[in-house]
């Protein structure tokens, strides 16, 4: 029998152990998406625990009673948010959990369609075309629906997972981060790796700053639209489909059917709305978005907007929100070993200046 020389048995064992790591990442898959969104959601909620420690009068060396006191300021504000938003919806929330099955019968039917062309006046020819062009994807729409249901509850418990796991990265991330470079450097690469973890950090920074001011922008928008048309809790509707910005596909879509639904119950103005909604998604996924993910992260925005269409065709809402940031640590990682004697950073460039010691860390 004659076994393979040296060489190809290397060869062959790296392959085989990178298969089983692929292995296992594909199975591990849901923990590890839980995970990332655990770690950016603590980068979302790092400025306020700093703002908190800086300006405390007590615990300023503990961040732990910082982090408690953010979630409940955080919890606060979304009380008095749903409570301004919601008070019609929980008043009579028996009765819309009642209709919904119904509902869903008539529009995927194309029932709808009647139902709206008579209370908006439109022409039985179009209200014929809307009701062949629903019946003709019924097939689609109710596979549709039952995944959403499928999805749901995996998804109200990884909410409820992801801000629970974000505490201890909030309060141990800088240990975590040490631990993690004490297991896997050696004496001579472990500057590299602490300097590695520090451009890491600097970079998922600007990725949540780039998301807070979409956010912000969407919040501006619809406040003012809705301002303007004369939408009742204009302002809170407004901070609603601000923070949904942060979810791709998903928060959009809750937040524009949230606020036409707000303006068919008050008799708003909720066509012009959803026609400037539509208009605003446009212009934010293939120009604010792109331009902003690229100005923060250094990606072109065209790159930017072929990641974010190859991440949904891969991954679907989970590839869209993390396929930017995937790629800018593989652009960060790259430029590191690919230049590893040379400084590739310039001045406005992704890293500034370096990192100090204790901002090394997942979360400094």
């Amino acid at each position: 029998m004659v076994f393979p020389d040296r060489r190809t048995a290397s060869v062959l064992l790296t392959i085989l152990l990178f298969a089983l790591a692929l292995a296992i990442v594909y199975v591990a898959r849901t923990v590890i998406v839980i995970f990332a969104f655990s770690i950016l959601f603590a980068y979302l909620i790092n400025p306020i625990v700093r703002f908190l420690q800086r300006h405390s009068l007590f615990f300023r060396n503990l961040r732990g009673p910082h982090v408690l006191e953010a979630y409940l300021a955080i919890i606060v504000v979304a009380v008095l948010l749903s409570h301004g938003l919601f008070t019609d919806v929980r008043k009579n929330a028996g009765r819309i959990l009642s209709t919904i099955p119904g509902l869903t019968n008539k529009v995927s039917s194309g029932e709808i369609a009647n139902n709206l062309g008579n209370n908006l006046g439109w022409a039985d020819e179009r209200a014929d075309q809307i009701r062949v062009f629903l019946e003709r994807h019924r097939s689609n729409i109710e596979r549709g629906l039952g995944e959403m249901e499928q999805a749901a509850p995996a998804a109200f418990a990884g909410i409820l997972v992801i801000p629970i796991l974000a505490i201890f990265f909030l309060s141990d991330g800088e240990k975590l981060a040490d631990q993690i470079i004490h297991l896997v450097a050696t004496k001579e690469n472990h500057g590299a790796l602490e300097s590695l973890a520090g451009e890491l950090h600097l970079m998922l920074q600007r990725y949540i700053r780039a998301k807070v001011i979409l956010g912000g922008l969407s919040l501006l928008y619809c406040s003012i639209a809705m301002l303007l048309l004369g939408f009742p809790n204009a302002i809170a509707l407004g901070i609603l489909a601000g923070i949904l910005e942060f979810i791709p596909v998903a928060g959009w879509m809750t937040a524009a059917a949230t606020i036409v639904t707000a303006g068919v119950l008050t008799h708003s103005h909720w066509i012009w709305m959803l026609t400037l909604l539509a208009v605003w998604r446009i212009l934010m996924d293939y120009g604010i978005a792109p331009r902003v993910m690229g100005h923060e992260l250094e990606i072109h925005p065209l790159l930017a907007i072929f990641t974010l269409m190859v991440g949904g065709a891969v991954g679907g809402i989970v590839g869209i929100y993390l396929s930017v940031p995937l790629i800018a640590v593989l652009r960060v990682i790259y430029q590191r070993f690919a230049w590893p004697q040379t400084d590739t950073t310039l001045p406005g460039r992704l890293v500034d200046t370096p990192e100090p010691r204790g901002e090394t860390s997942v979360m400094a």
